[in-house]
């Protein structure tokens, strides 16, 4: 199969959990025999084309025009997107599906759908409306139309959790049937043969004392400030805790502000971004990794605490609550709550074989059921269901009853079904079909 994907991030630009979805996704679907195109932004130096691996990269810049805000800078990357693609057309040939990456990409998306008459799947990985807890001005309000029309155009959307497909559903008005929770996935090999690199841990704490880790955008919805609310209680009860937050985003001065106002200054360290490398020496000298997000589709970052051995606590917030369960292989807490946050922390801390026992059960966990393999199959399923709603069925019928306008017993797609047709410009109508279709042609 021939597959192109629309992402406004891939690694090495990453930023958020998309570019490495997109990445591992497509990197599956090569290594199956699949041709797989990724059109996306073109950062830094990185190349405008590469074959990453079996992957066929195309990368884009957007034009010379400084653009008055995020949406305009959007609606311009979608016009170059459109063209990259018309020329990736034109070199490999047509493509037997479009896989388009949220909101960021719908314009392309649907132009390249309607113009080269393209399978659509879309994947919505957040919604404007889950992000900031409604719609509250009109720049929200016009992210949350282009999501609604990005689910409408495509056959079919895939999200990562039960609770993104009700959000969906009741957002935008999609049928429950044609919305697929398939769950992001992890390379089940991201830790093998780290080991805890001591010289490492020590730029970030003393060896008697346990790592909380954090890793993910700094805003306001992953709830790093319930983390910091939650610290005072954790450290009355267990003061050897550093608390490592890895990443960056616009509320990194509040929090520092924050963590002033508290008194755990001195128990904070804020690493900003952490490449590869350097988060997976991260998550294997962590304690506990913890993720108390106030919204969360998924929340990819869990998988990898799980993975890498850490105790991991979370919030009971939308995929979250879905990926662990409390005290079998992970702690949850009530999302927003500093007191029950802190209570599962230190439950953790001084429970030494439970802590032991979640992590080892979590890790199980991840590499059973979350793997690209077995997501690669669960995402295809969905690429075939969609090309096959697009073929517009074969129609057999007796041609005399037919001119006589005489309903007869047919076959469509191997089912018996009774078809009329009107005697002026030859007309059939699918009458088993609620929404009655109608296929014109010559008798």
């Amino acid at each position: 199969m021939r597959i192109m994907m629309l992402s406004w991030e891939y690694p090495p630009r990453i930023v958020g959990g998309i570019a490495r979805v997109v990445h591992d996704l497509s990197h599956n679907f090569a290594k199956q025999g699949h041709e797989v195109h990724v059109i996306t932004y073109q950062e830094g130096d990185t190349k405008e084309f590469e074959k990453d691996g079996d992957v066929y990269v195309h990368r884009v810049t957007n034009y010379p025009i400084n653009a008055n805000n995020l949406i305009d800078w959007v609606m311009q990357l979608n016009f170059c997107m459109i063209e990259k693609a018309a020329d990736v057309i034109k070199e490999f040939g047509k493509f037997d599906v479009l896989h388009a990456h949220d909101w960021l990409v719908a314009y392309a998306a649907r132009a390249l759908k309607r113009t080269y008459r393209l399978p659509l799947v879309a994947t919505i990985h957040a919604t404007e409306s889950g992000r900031n807890k409604g719609i509250h001005n009109s720049s929200q309000g016009y992210v949350n139309d282009v999501e609604w029309m990005l689910t409408y155009e495509a056959g079919n959307v895939i999200c990562n959790s039960q609770y993104m497909k009700n959000e969906i559903r009741n957002l935008f008005g999609k049928p429950y049937e044609n919305i697929h929770v398939v769950p992001n996935g992890i390379n089940v090999n991201k830790f093998d043969g780290q080991e805890r690199d001591w010289d490492f841990r020590r730029n970030y704490a003393a060896d008697n004392e346990k790592i909380i880790f954090f890793a993910g955008r700094i805003v306001n919805e992953k709830g790093i400030q319930i983390l910091f609310q939650a610290a005072p209680k954790i450290l009355a009860n267990y003061p050897n805790v550093k608390f490592v937050i890895a990443g960056r985003g616009p509320c990194m001065d509040e929090l520092k502000g924050l963590a002033d106002y508290l008194g755990i200054s001195q128990k904070v360290y804020f690493t900003g971004y952490l490449n590869d490398v350097q988060i997976t020496k991260m998550y294997k000298c962590a304690d506990i990794a913890t993720f108390p997000s106030l919204y969360e589709p998924f929340g990819i970052v869990a998988l990898e605490g799980m993975l890498a051995g850490c105790a991991t606590v979370v919030s009971d917030a939308g995929g979250l609550n879905e990926i662990v369960s409390h005290g079998i292989d992970g702690m949850k807490s009530y999302a927003g709550n500093p007191n029950s946050l802190a209570d599962s922390i230190l439950e953790v801390l001084f429970n030494e074989q439970l802590c032991r026992q979640i992590a080892e059960n979590a890790k199980e966990k991840v590499v059973k059921e979350f793997n690209w393999d077995t997501i690669a199959k669960s995402t295809m399923k969905v690429y075939k269901e969609t090309i096959k709603a697009c073929k517009v069925p074969k129609v057999k019928f007796d041609a005399l009853a037919a001119s006589e306008n005489v309903g007869t017993a047919t076959e469509i797609d191997g089912k018996d079904t009774t078809i009329t047709t009107g005697t002026t410009d030859r007309e059939i109508s699918i009458l088993p079909n609620p929404m009655k279709r109608k296929i014109k042609g010559t008798v």
